[in-house]
């Protein structure tokens, strides 16, 4: 690009990649059953994991309104609380429960993440439209709506994970939350592409947050809270679209300026195949334990492995962890572990509980637990190695497997098996396995924070699609109001 190219004022035509996502929030039909079936997994799933979130202070502390006393009654409803905001700060409330212990689902590609983190903001913007067309004589959202969202949020922020790697420069998966709550959360509102474009255009400049507090040694629980602030940045920025406010055309293609050169190297994005439903029909599901899904299958080793070793455990030489590379990349991790944050990303501590206690939950993560000398004792003997074919398999569009084997060998000279896992139970390939216990999972953690009466009327609602799908939003997020 010349100089001169630089210096001119004119205007050009929005970027491919900001027409492309805008063309599909407003214009594409989702006609697949199977993506509407797994989306009211994912949203059954994504409440369980806010639900169990409200047990844990460190984030029930980040709740409510931003400040004392900033709340708005008719707002929209935080699921398993008494708060009514607006849907901002809902979005953040609901976008933080939905995260807090890395046990929603996840998409695993050249970038990862977790797009049900956008339904924070779907489901604020969802409740708080619903209760005011109500109040209006309008007709309500349904869930349907919601479940519609859910999937082009998915697929938006799947699709360009699929060959754009941000965390390889040093940026944040929360990017694509905020980028893909923005589009559907500007429709949801009534925006038309022009307004979706700019919004877009406004969320991409907002750059993105640094990795730095989901690596050693920063790591701490703003990676807990941080899809909740990109999920209402998202509703704000579309909320300000919605204004009038201006957007900027070229923000991912301006030569000097743009988001291409400043922060990705130069490169432009790849999207390797069309918006569609893809990603929600292939979303993997975290059912078993709340652990970074590059190691839920080294739990679920550690858990084959418990009986054979927990009775030897000063006899162990050494175990051998076999993982993909994004695996060694990211939660290879020795030295002291200060906060929970640091261990639910450290796949040495993720197998060290189950191999001492056969279990793995979300407070093992605490301190109590960490004390125990034996789980650094163990992690002194582990080895982590990358195993290529499971990092073929995990990058093969086809599998998107996410293997580990775990093997234990003993001062005398003897071992446990080699265990292999290629997939874990949320994985597509085990979809019959998992779903009932995902069912469980959602019971299970609305019991801990509804009444039973509350619970019941849940269960029976999403044991009926039809009646769930057609039901308005604010009578939804009405059966989840905590008294």
């Amino acid at each position: 690009m010349s100089s001169s190219d630089i210096r001119s004022a004119k205007r050009p035509e929005p970027d491919a990649v900001l027409t492309k996502i805008a063309d599909y929030v407003c214009d594409y039909r989702v006609d697949s059953e199977l993506a509407y079936d797994i989306a009211r997994y994912c949203l059954m799933d994504t409440l369980a994991c806010g639900f169990q979130a409200l047990s844990f202070p460190a984030c029930t502390k980040l709740l409510g309104p931003i400040v004392p006393g900033a709340t708005l009654p008719g707002g929209a409803r935080v699921p398993g609380t008494s708060f009514e905001l607006e849907p901002v700060m809902a979005a953040f409330n609901i976008g933080a429960l939905i995260r807090w212990l890395d046990f929603n689902d996840t998409w695993l590609a050249a970038e990862w993440g977790h797009p049900s983190d956008n339904l924070g903001g779907i489901l604020a913007v969802a409740d708080y439209l619903s209760r005011q067309a109500e109040a209006n004589g309008k007709q309500p959202l349904t869930i349907h709506d919601v479940l519609t969202a859910m999937i082009k949020a998915h697929e938006i922020q799947g699709v360009l994970a699929l060959e754009n790697s941000y965390n390889r420069v040093g940026l944040d998966h929360v990017l694509l939350v905020r980028v893909a709550t923005t589009a559907v959360v500007t429709r949801m509102l009534g925006g038309d592409r022009e307004t979706v474009i700019n919004a877009l255009s406004n969320a991409w400049i907002d750059g993105g947050a640094l990795r730095t507090y989901r690596h050693a040694p920063n790591t701490g629980s703003r990676k807990s809270w941080a899809a909740g602030d990109a999920t209402s940045r998202g509703v704000r920025l579309s909320l300000m679209a919605m204004t009038g406010e201006m957007g900027y055309p070229s923000a991912l293609s301006a030569p000097g300026w743009g988001y291409f050169e400043v922060l990705f190297e130069g490169k432009e994005f790849s999207l390797p195949q069309e918006f569609g439903s893809y990603v929600m029909e292939n979303i993997l599901f975290k059912i078993s334990f709340p652990a970074e899904f590059h190691a839920q299958t080294a739990v679920e080793c550690a858990m084959t492995l418990h009986q054979q070793v927990k009775d030897r455990l000063g006899e162990i030489e050494k175990i051998v962890i076999e993982t993909q590379e994004p695996g060694v990349r990211i939660i290879d991790k020795t030295g002291p572990l200060d906060n929970p944050a640091d261990r639910d990303h450290c796949i040495q501590y993720m197998v060290a509980i189950p191999l001492l206690f056969g279990r793995l939950v979300a407070a093992d993560y605490e301190n109590d637990i960490a004390a125990d000398p034996r789980i650094d004792a163990l992690r002194d003997r582990m080895e982590v190695v990358e195993n290529e074919g499971f990092t073929t398999s995990y990058f093969d569009s086809g599998r998107r497997y996410i293997g580990n084997a775990l093997q234990v060998f003993f001062k005398d000279g003897s071992s446990t098996e080699r265990v292999e896992v290629e997939f874990p139970i949320g994985h597509r390939k085990r979809r019959a396995e998992g779903m009932p216990v995902l069912l469980k999972k959602f019971e299970r953690s609305a019991a801990e924070q509804l009444d039973a009466g509350q619970c019941q009327a849940l269960n029976a609602l999403f044991a009926d699609p039809q009646r769930l799908s057609a039901m308005a939003v604010s009578d939804f997020m009405a059966m989840m109001v905590k008294a």
